[in-house]
């Protein structure tokens, strides 16, 4: 017998990443919110690398920040080192990485949720979603209490039915020997979900006073750290070392001695790993001819003596783990704090979603992070504050937020989740982006703070910040194009000193920006305009320099945007048209895409099926 405890709007599974950005974002709305977490000490942890960011992944930091979302700020609050990726390359792949102290993100992001109004934070395992007439009614706790809810929203990360495994041991755990949540599971399939089981993995954390340093690269941080968030035009804090350093030929002769005893290869692992993030056994014996794998050693944090040594995940049993570490330059005497483990947990098939992130057979229950078979802290956080966002307009019985490909890569991310489907964990890469020259992480305030503005979660102020900031670059790209300077002896000297051509002809300041040799900077301290902030410097000189391919990539999204908007009545029975293929029929009904342009990207779907599709539409008009 159930003990009935309280009412909420909302109740919110799991107190990751995706599960806080989810509570923070109803709550936010004046929704009262109830976040349940196994345990306090699990909120916001890092459990993998305490890094943010990346490549791709520091774009969806940037947009969930753009929305009103929390984790860029936290991250800008605990950073200890900071690095801009892929500087050689195009502004489209730039992307913010930075390495946080684990344990200060957790308190910090503890702290912000404990103190926002409407939301209850409540350590308990939730066993079971309750389910009435075909829509979620509330939520109960494995002690037996019911809390009901008018939305539910399952952040349960990589938790449900999870187990350790190192070697031949297996332990009934979350990550870090955190309890995991082994009831709801059996929930969801009485729901009528389906249940899935993937793995990731982690690499050993090591006492940095037990490594020989000078046998290391050092890695430092940017001379200018870039912050994570909008609010923050600069930081400028002490920043902490980390290290480079490879694997040898002796590390993988003891790991290929040693693959037998390794549960990846042994069969005694089921659930189906990450491709893009392989263990170091993996490494080793799909690409025998490499003679050394780089790693990267990282601190945990700025109060501990634990590294995080990054490229070096396994499975294996810990007699070996203390061998292959040991073999490597500087690790001759490395004592292991933590050993490294594969994780096996259940997770759902986000085919089941739809692109609001709300489950298909159940009205206003929603799902996101690794549930929906995503892996990443930046990945879990963008679904998370669409889930919340979601939650809360359903709700408010108002529209979905849906985010398209063009607008941002949680839009990609997204799409490709619960359109394609995923048969391994999900990560985002920039490559997965067909818009990406739009889609940059500096403009992606640009992008997306109206939609944050709509529902609720950008304030008064930072609306104002923001739109000073869009017209202040506005002004300057208009200064820019329409100003022309006459090739004078003194222009053509500074930009021969420049190494750039002189000019033959008047030209705009814009196209002196545009020049390979010339940069934003050098144009403007010729020719002074208004002082603009780093952020905006940035995104003018961008959209000044790379216009021409903007505009193609604006063309390009223009085409697919009539496609994109024609929305697919719910209740087409594809089953039913004539001359669509009998894959085409089953994906579709399968899916249930929410538009034509969603349509075409579901596998197996070719465009001779879009024809009979369109054709469909027009006879019946619909």
């Amino acid at each position: 017998m159930n003990i009935k405890v309280d009412d909420y709007d909302v109740a919110v599974i799991g107190g990751g990443h995706a599960g806080c950005e989810a509570a923070l974002a109803t709550a936010r709305q004046g929704f009262k919110t109830a976040l349940f977490v196994i345990n306090l000490d699990t909120i916001a942890f890092l459990a993998c690398n305490p890094s943010i960011g990346g490549t791709s992944k520091g774009h969806l930091v940037r947009e969930v920040d753009a929305l009103g979302g929390e984790m860029a700020r936290n991250a800008d609050k605990t950073t200890i080192q900071s690095r801009m990726l892929n500087k050689s390359k195009g502004p489209a792949v730039h992307s913010l990485r930075v390495q946080a102290d684990k344990q200060r993100y957790h308190n910090e992001m503890k702290r912000v949720l404990e103190n926002t109004e409407n939301l209850d934070v409540i350590q308990a395992e939730i066993t079971r979603v309750l389910e009435h007439g075909g829509k979620v009614s509330g939520v109960v706790t494995a002690m037996g209490e019911e809390y009901g809810a008018r939305a539910v929203v399952l952040a349960s990360g990589v938790y449900m039915k999870s187990q350790i495994i190192i070697g031949d041991y297996r332990a009934q755990t979350g990550p870090n020997g955190f309890q995991r949540a082994g009831g709801i599971s059996d929930s969801l399939a009485e729901l009528g979900f389906k249940l899935r089981r993937f793995k990731t993995g982690t690499p050993a954390r090591v006492s940095k006073r037990s490594v020989d340093l000078s046998k290391l690269e050092p890695q430092y941080g940017d001379e200018e750290m870039i912050p994570m968030s909008f609010d923050n035009d600069r930081l400028d804090i002490p920043q902490d070392l980390c290290w480079m350093g490879y694997t040898n030929q002796t590390t993988h002769d003891i790991i290929r001695a040693n693959i037998h005893r390794s549960p990846l290869y042994s069969g005694a692992i089921d659930g189906i790993g990450p491709r893009y993030c392989p263990s170091i056994e993996d490494k080793v014996m799909r690409f025998a001819e490499r003679k050394a794998h780089q790693f990267f050693l990282e601190p945990e944090g700025r109060y501990t003596d634990e590294m995080y040594v990054q490229g070096i995940s396994s499975s294996l049993p810990v007699d070996v783990q203390r061998e292959l570490y040991r073999s490597i330059k500087g690790f001759e005497n490395v004592k292991i704090m933590r050993y490294a483990y594969a994780i096996e947990y259940d997770c759902l098939d986000p085919q089941e979603l739809k692109l609001s992130l709300e489950t298909k057979n159940v009205a206003g229950f929603f799902t996101c992070g690794q549930i929906n078979g995503s892996s990443g802290y930046e990945e879990a956080a963008a679904q998370g504050i669409i889930a919340g966002i979601n939650a809360a307009q359903y709700i408010k019985q108002d529209s979905p937020l849906i985010i398209s490909r063009d607008e941002g890569y949680v839009g990609v991310l997204i799409d490709d989740l619960v359109t394609k489907g995923t048969n391994e964990p999900y990560r985002m890469m920039t490559s997965r982006a067909e818009y990406r020259l739009l889609l940059r992480q500096d403009n992606a305030d640009g992008r997306l703070t109206e939609y944050g503005r709509s529902v609720g979660l950008v304030s008064d102020a930072r609306y104002d910040a923001f739109m000073r900031k869009q017209e202040a670059i506005q002004r300057e790209k208009d200064r820019l194009e329409s100003t022309s300077v006459n090739p004078t002896a003194k222009l053509n000297e500074m930009l021969e000193k420049l190494g750039t051509t002189p000019a033959k002809k008047a030209v705009t300041l814009a196209e002196l920006i545009r020049r390979p040799e010339l940069t934003y900077k050098d144009v403007t301290e010729m020719f002074p305009g208004e002082q603009l902030s780093r952020q905006a410097a940035e995104t003018v000189e961008i959209d000044i320099k790379y216009r021409g391919y903007i505009d193609m990539q604006v063309k390009q999204a223009d085409k697919m945007k009539d496609l994109e908007e024609r929305i697919l009545p719910d209740n087409i029975t594809y089953g039913d048209i004539s001359g669509l293929r009998l894959e085409a029929r089953q994906k579709l009904d399968n899916v249930k895409p929410r538009t034509l342009g969603q349509a075409m990207r579901i596998s197996g779907v070719s465009p001779s099926d879009i024809s009979v599709l369109m054709i469909y539409l027009k006879q019946n008009r619909l």
